[in-house]
């Protein structure tokens, strides 16, 4: 889960040698486009719960189905939902009275990774199978090869014929100097082949022994149905959030300038190394706790997200002690474009090291919010956190920080990041005590999914 997190990481860092505006356009251009894919990659989650829990009731072909579900919902919604939306780019940018040259740059980024978004949802989708069958190991070595070639694309596309000079890295010859659009280009290089080898795992006669997976491999309504049923809450939810973290950013801390927007970027690049491996928690947590439901062991599960909780509060807890102590050193990693105002550059860093331990204060609950949240997505209980998440979402996020923003903007862009810590601190606890009441031990997934072999 760490992957894709990386993969944006590091174009954030490589383009940190061009210009703190080509890091703020990466990540203007990144949120937006994930608003419209979070709410695809909602439904795709789901794969884990159906593959988990019919794994766990001994139905393992029916795993297979799901997956295939999965791949076909996420071709359907890239080219219906979010190719248009690439298109609405230029139109949504040019309105948020950014400067020009960072909307060029930031629809630039923005539409490569839409034109390329059936693999990054395919990708989850595959993922989401093998973990749900429990071979993680598979979209281990799958993400790290990825992210290899991301880093080599990258390199060759960011910087072109002119490499690093200052490092004494040299460049590559013919490779076109593209920028921020080569940032994107490399992302979709790395997330094709993280997709590429889950597929070819999948061509082993172990699976189609076992799974019948390239047998099951047609379109059927029966699984995709199951999907869209238990994934429109997650899908509202993801897509929600989303969308008030794009308007947080763009709107909320873009009125102060593209050095708060830079050092906003630049703290939420290391809030992704620290909350996306506890994603990974949450997923794995996921998977335990759907095939402890379909085993009917719902003791074990409860056991299954406890011991996860524990786990992802020790990570994320050393991240954030590491985010309070090591705050500038790590800002100043963003802020080393050669050439650029050096005032600017010590500005970027003073603000990003106010927020970093304004970020680091959550660290602690948005471990118990994110692994919650993936217990209650395995149990199939699904609506309520996606209700809660939208009336704190707005409230907090856009309510409390819009108004910090506009009664105190002597806070600068601090303001509105107060109001998102308060956001992730509430949800957190509020999920966590959601899993705890029970509530999700009357809901029975399997039971109103698609009998085996339905269509």
């Amino acid at each position: 889960m760490t992957s894709y997190t990386v993969m944006q990481f590091i174009d954030s860092i490589m383009l940190a040698r061009i210009s703190p505006e080509a890091v703020a356009a990466q990540g203007n251009g990144g949120v937006w486009v994930w608003t419209a894919v979070a709410a695809m990659y909602g439904i795709v989650t789901l794969v884990n719960t159906f593959a988990s829990q019919n794994m766990g009731a001994g139905r393992p072909r029916e795993a297979a189905k799901y997956a295939w579900a999965g791949v076909w919902v996420s071709i359907a919604c890239a080219a219906g939902v979010i190719l248009p939306w690439g298109f609405f780019l230029p139109t949504l940018f040019g309105a948020l009275g950014h400067e020009p040259s960072l909307v060029g740059m930031e629809v630039a980024y923005g539409q490569v990774l839409c034109f390329g978004a059936v693999l990054t949802l395919s990708s989850k989708a595959i993922s989401g199978f093998f973990f749900g069958i429990h071979w993680p190991k598979v979209i281990a070595v799958s993400a790290i090869l990825g992210n290899i070639a991301n880093l080599l694309g990258n390199y060759a596309l960011i910087y072109g014929p002119d490499g690093i000079p200052e490092w004494g890295l040299p460049g590559i010859p013919f490779a076109p100097r593209l920028e921020v659009t080569g940032a994107a280009i490399g992302t979709l290089f790395g997330t094709g082949v993280e997709l590429l080898i889950p597929l070819a795992v999948l061509l082993r006669p172990r699976f189609n022994h076992e799974f019948h997976f390239w047998a099951a491999w047609k379109p059927s309504w029966g699984p995709i149905k199951d999907l869209l049923r238990l994934g429109w809450a997650p899908a509202l939810q993801n897509a929600n959030e989303m969308l008030a973290w794009a308007i947080f950013m763009s709107v909320l801390v873009g009125k102060f300038g593209t050095i708060d927007l830079a050092a906003g970027w630049a703290t939420l690049r290391y809030m992704h190394l620290s909350f996306m491996p506890a994603i990974g928690f949450s997923v794995a947590c996921s998977s335990l706790v759907g095939k402890a439901i379909g085993a009917g062991d719902k003791d074990r599960a409860t056991k299954f997200a406890r011991v996860t909780v524990r786990m992802a509060l020790v990570y994320m807890t050393c991240w954030g002690v590491a985010m309070i102590l090591f705050r500038r050193p790590m800002m100043e990693v963003f802020a080393s474009a050669p050439g650029e105002d050096p005032i600017a550059l010590a500005r970027m860093i003073d603000v990003g090291s106010t927020i970093m331990v304004c970020a680091a204060l959550f660290q602690f609950f948005d471990a118990i919010g994110i692994v919650y949240s993936g217990a209650l997505r395995g149990a199939g209980d699904t609506i309520w956190p996606a209700a809660l998440t939208v009336i704190l979402s707005w409230s907090m996020i856009i309510g409390v920080g819009g108004a910090l923003a506009h009664w105190c903007p002597q806070w600068g862009s601090l303001g509105p990041w107060i109001g998102a810590s308060i956001y992730i601190s509430v949800l957190g606890l509020v999920l966590g005590l959601r899993f705890e009441s029970n509530r999700w031990r009357s809901i029975n997934v399997l039971a109103s999914s698609t009998p085996p072999g339905g269509d």
